[in-house]
């Protein structure tokens, strides 16, 4: 009798834990526009869309001494908001590597301080954070800054589908933009950046002038509707936090993307 070797299915990659900062800024005029980055055509993960400033949860996210350098927050507090009550280090590494991706890709940093670090300088400690991560702490300590991780207001939360080969567990986190400073991009993993309203961002997309992944359209229908960024985030505050996990199908040669409570979400 010949026998016939059962094709095994490979185990879905394991979600890296990341974190993705939307920030959010009055117009002169009424309303608001969100921050929206487009991503390097060469990038390995959603090359060439525009996305919200953020990235992977690095070691270097999480020192022994994290709560000392963050205003209103402590891992014990993150670790409930986020139901990471096992991982409380990696709980408050969501809020500290949002701000650090923040920083590294858009050169805005959320920090208060005695003194505001000369823009050269802080432009240095950009420059150097995307070789060694551990200059992002070099800078808090050197110049004596502290990181406004109160000011961050988390929403969302969503893993990549178990379909994908590279997997993503990330928290979504909101903040009105800093006075004073400007988004550039970092010459290395971001190629442009837009200020754009919530529904101009979708629009766009429709009319396929920009590229948007799922995520960003579900997140950005959440700020609609909203007179002011103070008000967006006001209604997020207390949201109750579902996980989503999308799948995607192949029928017929074609992608399609199932969410949960979609007829055959499995």
């Amino acid at each position: 009798m010949a026998h016939y070797a059962v094709p095994v299915k490979p185990r879905p990659a394991t979600p890296a834990h990341a974190a993705t900062l939307v920030l959010l800024r009055d117009r002169p005029a009424g309303g608001f526009d969100v921050l929206l980055m487009q991503r390097h055509r060469a990038s390995k993960f959603a090359a060439g869309d525009f996305v919200f400033p953020g990235g992977k949860i690095e070691a270097a996210d999480a020192p022994a001494d994290a709560a000392a350098w963050c205003a209103g927050l402590g891992q014990k507090d993150a670790s409930h908001v986020l139901g990471l009550e096992h991982a409380p280090e990696t709980a408050l590494a969501h809020w500290i590597g949002a701000i650090r991706e923040t920083f590294e890709e858009a050169g805005i940093l959320l920090a208060r301080g005695a003194r505001g670090p000369d823009p050269a300088r802080l432009e240095a400690y950009r420059r150097a954070c995307h070789s060694d991560k551990q200059a992002f702490w070099t800078m808090l300590r050197t110049e004596r800054l502290t990181l406004a991780t109160d000011r961050l207001v988390y929403f969302a939360h969503w893993i990549t589908p178990e379909e994908s080969p590279l997997r993503f567990d990330t928290r979504f986190f909101a903040a009105e933009m800093p006075e004073g400073q400007e988004a550039s991009v970092d010459g290395n993993e971001v190629i442009a950046i837009r200020w754009l309203r919530p529904r101009e961002a979708i629009d766009a997309a429709t009319r396929g002038e920009i590229s948007l992944r799922n995520p960003t359209v579900r997140n950005l229908m959440l700020f609609e509707g909203a007179a002011s960024a103070a008000e967006a985030l006001g209604r997020l505050v207390g949201r109750s936090v579902p996980t989503i996990r999308p799948r995607v199908l192949e029928e017929g040669g074609k992608r399609r993307v199932l969410m949960p409570g979609d007829p055959g979400y499995f």
